[in-house]
Order: structure tokens, then C-alpha cells, then sequence
């Protein structure tokens, strides 16, 4: 369990400061992450990884001389915001294009897709590689769809050393694609994980019993056996690692073959344990006639406290294996003897201007008070659900859900605080908070509600005073606007299902010649229907794909959250209405 903690809402961005203290060296603080400290040639590809904190060393662990130029670091199992890996990249970019890799999870796709879009439009090329290492999380057809776990290092490492001989953009992004072709991952739990200030685990197992096909965000197994002897455990992951559908493409044979075996602690296995596991793992690849090259026994992908371990396997050509042999020099990872380099130059001291309020006329600012009444309700809602949407979420997921709902909804509030009283009109504080709401978040919700108060945002403008039908049309350009970007569907178990209904029900009943707030009332209780029926559904989207018999039973905790936060915007609606102020 997790014993040291402040406030938990603050536990990401206190551990980042303090890991950059403990390793100035190696580590500066930029927003969104860390970046290395040294200079990098200029010209040199910028690998940046990243992804959820609660893995060290995965991600900041990892940036260094011979690895990662930098690091975007979200919340507690929650990916980094778009405006993190987009900081991540601006301070790592040295003029040869930005190289990104991460584990393929729905939220880091999310939001490092958008960063990526970002860059180019700024002229800065970027490519990608995603992580799909996991063997569990889907058949070998569906590779694509597997996500990433303790393979990150492999790639990022490639990565890194083909930048660092003076590969192209192209250059890297092929050897990434090509080292995570040839690796993969099985794993293993025997105790779920505990986040800071949650009482229980994301989920627990049996005494003597353990999770077979881990994730590395708290999600149960695909399955559940007996604790096996250590050698069980060798010979259960080695046999599912050298099944012949797993081998990857050129490797049509396992004698004879070169590989790299990275035995990963999840955060607390013992590593004497992990020895004992090894000294079979080693008997039984050299039984199959493989050469091991360089083995790995430690954590390199950790889940934060939970007791497992998984085996990867990477399979080596000529070319992997002399990019292994780059040497690293980072926090938590060393290999060979890295040259000196000057370190970053201190930045120049700039002074902080606010960013200017564009015009707005009285009727809107006094709109943007009931947006602002609006963003307010929404964060003592979430406040007062926080633990039931993380236990709900932790169902068939990673159990974050509530305290990046919370995360954001309070930057939401303290954004359109500030913007209502600098006296800005409705457009510009819902916009205010739609930012505020998707950086402070991260993960795939924050970023589907940035787009939610985006899309409403620009159907208030600065003049006049928003009208029902206003409100309605924003509401249907958000429930596209979230579709199109998170390619959810209804039935798919995920926020659609209840935001579809919402929108629906509202622009129907403002059509119909009802007020907003008698039309947004219904709208919610449409929203809440919708978001309880989801507990029949199997999920096809997100995380929880791969666990999706456990959430039958259990509604899906984003369309949940909205629910909650249409009933709660609807009562401020209400109480405008009766006051008759702009609503």
C-alpha cells in the first residue's frame, strides 16, 4: 500500500519535483515532464517518451545520454495532457524532428496524436511508434491492438541509439517500428496496486492464487491460476514467449536465435525472487537453443506498489544488437560509458505576462457568471463522487478515473474564476476552463472533456446573451466533436453512450420550444438512463477492451461522470432561471 502521500491530487507533480531534485544531473523540470540536463548535437532526432506516472523508472528514469531526450509525464496512470507532450517536445526538439513513443493505451494515443498534429502545423516533423508488446492484450492478427508494458524499453532504446549515430527522422522511426516487431511480453500479478489516499486496491486475488496477462496500470488479469513454484512461473511465461504464433516476423526458428530477456519487477517483488525465477528462465532459453544476449533482471516498468513480474522477450538481427550495445546513461538505467557533454544552459529570466481577455460585452459577462456557477457545481460533484468514480473505474481498469476527473474539474474552476472576474465574456471563460480542464487531467478524459467545453464554448461567443438554441447546438458540436476524436461509438461502453442521449434529448426539446432549463433537465435524466444501461455492455473501446467480461455488471464510469455532471449544471440552470439571469 502507499504510505507517504500529501494531498493525492498532488502526488504526480510533488514526486516529479523531487525526482528532478534528486537528479539534477541528469533531469531538468520543464512543463509537462523532464528533460535531460545536457546539450544534445544540434540536427540529432528528439526521442521523447512518456505516459502515466507510477512506472519509474518508466518514463523520467529512462532520460539521458543514450536514451530518451525527454520525458511527458501525466498523472498517476493517467496519460500526459496534449499540452505536456507538447511542452516535452519543444523543450527536447534540437532541429531534427521529434520522434514520440509511448505504450499503445487509448488516452497517450489521444494526446500524443495531438501533439504530433501540433508540431507539424508548426513546421517541427514528428513521427510515432507505439509500444504493443503485451501478448495478453490481444491475438497475434490484432497486434496493432496490444498495448505496451515492460517493451518500452527495448524500443526506447533503439530508438534512442539509431538518433545518436545520426539516423534521420525516417531513420529512427523505422528502427522503432522494427525493434517493437520484435518484442514481446507476458506478466504476471499476485496483489493489485493501492494509489495514494485510496483504501483498497484496484483489485485483489486470492491468497495463493495469481492474475495471469497483467497490465501495468492496476487492471486484473485475463485470467486467474495458482501460485506455481518459481520454476512453474519460468517454464508458464518462457512457453507462452516461444509459442511459434508469437515469434516474430524473420525469426523462423527459436535455435539459433539472439535475445535479449528482460525479467521486470512491477514494484514489489523481491528481486532475490526474481533471481530464483531467472536461473530457470535461462535454463529454458538455452534448452531452445538461444543465445542470451545481455540479460535483464530489475524494474524497468514498475505498477507502482503491485507485487508481479513479467518476462520480454527481444529478439535481436545484426542491427538490434548493435544498437544494444549504445551505451545510457540516466536516473535509473546505465549501460557502458557515456561522453561528457555541457549541460542546458539556464533559461533567461522572462517576465510572466497574463494572457489578454478579448473583448466582451455586458450581457455576455453576465452569462459567463452562470458559466462560471455552471464549472463550480461541476467540481463539488466530482468532489463529492471521487471515490466512487474511482472504484467504478477500477472495475476493468486502472482506478484513476476519479482523481483525474477531480484534477481537472478543479482547473476548470480556478481557469474560469479567473477569467470570469478579469471580466471576460461566456466563450472566453468556458474556454478558459476547457484548457484548463484537458492540461491539469491528462488521460483520455481530460482530453474528451477539453473538446466537450471546447465545442460549447464556441457556441457562447463574447456577445450577447447565449440563447437556448446556442447552447443546444454547442452541446451536438460536442457529442461530434467527441466522436470524431476518440472514435467511440455508441455501444461501445465508454462517455458516448450518455453524451449522445444528452444531446439528443436537448436539442429535441429546445427544437420543441422548451426553455434551456427545462429542456437541459430532461436531457440529464435522459444522460443518467443511458449511463446505467451501460452496465449491460461489453466494452470495445479503451483499457478496459482487454478486461472486458469484468465490467459487465458495472456502468462505465466516464458516461457516469457525465451524468453526474449534467444533474448538477442542470440545478445551476434552474436556480438562473428562476432568478432570471442569463442562463
Amino acid at each position: 500500500m502507499t504510505r507517504l502521500w500529501n494531498e493525492p491530487a498532488a502526488f504526480a507533480d510533488e514526486m516529479i519535483d523531487g525526482f528532478v531534485a534528486a537528479n539534477g544531473r541528469y533531469v531538468r523540470r520543464i512543463p509537462g515532464g523532464v528533460a535531460r540536463a545536457t546539450t544534445s548535437p544540434r540536427g540529432q532526432v528528439a526521442v521523447v517518451v512518456g505516459g502515466g506516472s507510477g512506472h519509474y523508472p518508466a518514463f523520467g528514469g529512462l532520460v539521458g545520454p543514450g536514451l530518451a531526450h525527454a520525458a511527458a509525464m501525466g498523472n498517476l496512470f493517467a496519460s500526459p495532457s496534449t499540452q505536456q507532450v507538447y511542452g516535452a517536445a519543444r523543450a527536447a526538439d534540437n532541429g531534427g524532428g521529434v520522434f514520440f513513443t509511448y505504450g499503445n493505451y487509448a488516452g497517450d494515443v489521444l494526446n500524443f496524436d495531438a501533439a504530433q498534429e501540433r508540431l507539424r502545423r508548426e513546421g517541427i516533423d514528428a513521427r510515432t511508434v507505439t509500444v504493443t508488446d503485451d501478448i495478453s492484450s490481444a491475438p497475434p492478427a490484432e497486434r496493432l491492438r496490444r498495448r505496451g508494458i515492460a517493451g518500452d524499453l527495448t524500443v526506447f532504446r533503439a530508438a534512442a541509439a539509431a538518433a545518436e549515430r545520426g539516423d534521420d527522422l525516417e531513420g529512427v522511426t523505422r528502427v522503432a517500428a522494427l525493434a517493437n516487431e520484435r518484442t514481446r511480453s507476458f506478466g504476471v500479478a499476485f496483489t493489485g496496486c493501492t494509489l495514494p489516499g485510496a483504501e483498497d486496491p484496484l483489485f485483489t486475488v486470492a491468497e495463493g492464487r495469481m492474475a495471469v496477462g497483467l497490465g501495468i496500470h492496476g487492471e486484473q488479469g485475463i485470467d486467474e491460476t495458482d501460485v506455481p513454484t518459481a520454476d512453474g512461473l519460468a517454464e508458464m511465461l518462457v512457453a507462452a514467449l516461444l509459442d511459434p504464433a508469437e515469434l516474430p516476423d524473420g525469426v523462423a526458428s527459436v535455435s539459433g536465435a539472439r535475445v535479449v530477456p528482460i525479467l521486470n519487477g512491477l514494484g514489489s517483488l523481491k528481486y532475490e525472487e526474481m533471481f530464483v525465477v531467472y536461473r530457470r528462465v535461462a535454463q529454458l532459453l538455452e534448452e531452445a537453443g538461444i543465445e542470451i544476449v545481455d540479460p535483464h533482471v530489475g524494474e524497468y516498468c514498475t505498477s507502482f506498489d503491485m507485487a508481479g513480474t513479467s518476462l520480454t522477450l527481444y529478439w535481436l538481427d545484426d542491427e538490434l544488437a548493435t544498437l544494444w550495445e549504445h551505451p545510457v546513461d540516466t536516473p535509473a538505467y546505465r549501460r557502458g560509458a557515456v561522453t561528457a557533454t555541457d549541460r542546458v544552459a539556464a533559461p533567461a529570466a522572462t517576465v510572466t505576462v497574463a494572457d489578454e481577455i478579448p473583448d466582451a460585452d455586458d450581457s455576455s459577462r453576465a452569462a459567463a457568471q452562470t458559466v462560471r456557477l455552471a464549472v463550480a457545481a461541476i467540481a463539488d460533484t466530482i468532489d463529492a463522487h471521487v471515490d466512487e468514480l474511482g472504484r467504478l473505474d477500477a472495475v476493468a481498469g486502472d482506478g484513476d478515473h476519479g482523481i483525474g476527473m477531480q484534477r481537472g474539474a478543479h482547473a476548470a474552476r480556478a481557469a474560469a474564476d479567473a477569467a470570469a472576474e478579469a471580466g471576460a465574456g461566456a466563450a472566453t471563460t468556458m474556454q478558459r476552463a476547457a484548457d484548463a480542464w484537458a492540461d491539469r487531467a491528462g488521460g483520455t478524459s481530460g482530453a474528451l472533456w477539453g473538446v466537450i467545453l471546447a465545442a460549447i464554448a464556441r457556441a457562447l461567443g463574447d456577445s450577447g446573451t447565449p440563447t437556448a438554441a446556442d447552447v443546444a447546438a454547442g452541446v451536438s458540436a460536442a457529442s461530434r466533436a467527441v466522436t470524431d476524436y476518440g472514435k467511440a461509438e455508441l455501444g461501445d461502453k465508454t462517455l458516448v453512450d450518455a453524451l449522445v442521449p444528452f444531446a439528443t434529448t436537448l436539442a429535441h426539446g429546445v427544437d420543441g420550444g422548451a426553455s434551456l432549463s427545462a429542456a437541459w433537465a430532461a436531457a440529464a435524466v435522459s444522460a443518467d438512463r443511458a449511463a446505467s444501461a451501460t452496465a449491460d455492455l461489453l466494452p470495445r473501446k479503451g483499457r478496459a477492451r482487454t478486461h472486458g467480461e469484468h465490467a459487465v455488471g458495472t456502468p462505465d464510469p466516464g458516461a457516469v461522470s457525465l451524468a453526474l455532471i449534467t444533474a448538477a449544471v442542470a440545478d445551476v440552470l434552474a436556480t438562473a432561471s428562476e432568478k432570471g439571469t442569463p442562463s
